[in-house]
């Protein structure tokens, strides 16, 4: 397996792949991975000739400190995960120097309202440090097929949104959510959990599978009374937002329009630990 840390190699590797017409998928991510990871790859490398998996901690995507110090990393433990998959995958481990050359800067998109209602509420200008990556990301590697997971539904539209305006040929894959027992969505986040708490957490899909079940039977705002008084109700838990938004532009939903894609969304502060998650409705 590949593994190269400069931008310069990864040309020459790309520049190769074409000349014998190879397809290539890119499925970019901040390492630790997890099986949600793993099946973004699987995918990947089903579909295409070459697949490339970044692993780089984006610094200006965390609007804490202690929330990117903390953040977990173990380069040496995910390239054995990917070793086992297939001779078809390689690893892009670039420094922080590398990605950013001319120094830490993000660049500003308009992403509205999309950046501005529930993560880019609680996370302040967190997408466009994400979308910054992302169109480093794309612009070097031009893949075929980029691969994300919708446990981070809003941060799809977003990429969505740029590769939309920015590189019209790459094809966007979303991958569905991969779950814990438990109902959890699998997240590096989960990791940072005590055993007490992690085993309380399946609470957070069993609130989304309420929603599913009652959104056709009961008003909107009813359920989101249930679920926020059921989940504050958890001492070490918070929660930051539930919200019911149509699946194309997160418009708030208040009267249920049976036409409409909605889904809900949620997130929750376990001892400060934030996880978030989302279903189709």
């Amino acid at each position: 397996m590949i593994c190269v840390s400069l931008t310069k190699e990864i040309e020459n590797q790309l520049k190769k792949s074409r000349k014998k017409n190879k397809t290539v998928g890119l499925v970019p991510t901040m390492g630790s991975l997890h099986s949600g990871h793993l099946s973004l790859i699987e995918q990947a490398y089903e579909k295409n000739d070459v697949v490339w998996v970044s692993i780089f901690v984006n610094p200006i995507q965390f609007n804490n400190s202690n929330d990117l110090k903390n953040y977990p990393r173990n380069l040496k433990n995910d390239i054995s995960k990917i070793q086992h998959l297939s001779d078809k995958v390689r690893v892009f481990n670039p420094s922080v120097k590398e990605m950013y050359k001319d120094g830490l800067s993000t660049n500003y998109y308009d992403f509205e309202p999309l950046d501005t209602i529930m993560e880019g509420e609680f996370r302040k200008n967190h997408f466009n440090g994400v979308a910054t990556i992302v169109y480093k990301l794309l612009k070097l590697f031009n893949p075929n097929d980029v691969y994300f997971g919708e446990k981070d539904f809003q941060q799809v539209l977003i990429i969505k949104h740029l590769i939309t305006k920015k590189f019209p040929k790459i094809n966007l894959v979303i991958c569905n959510t991969v779950r814990e027992k438990n109902g959890l969505a699998i997240s590096s986040r989960n990791n940072l959990l005590n055993k007490k708490n992690y085993k309380k957490c399946g609470l957070i899909y069993d609130m989304l599978m309420y929603a599913k079940e009652h959104v056709s039977k009961k008003d909107i705002n009813k359920i989101k009374e249930y679920i926020i008084d059921k989940i504050n109700s958890i001492s070490s838990f918070e929660l930051e937002y539930f919200e019911i938004r149509d699946s194309k532009f997160l418009e708030k939903i208040d009267v249920l329009d049976k036409k409409q894609k909605i889904r809900a969304f949620i997130c929750v502060k376990v001892d400060g630990i934030r996880l978030i998650d989302n279903m189709k409705l």
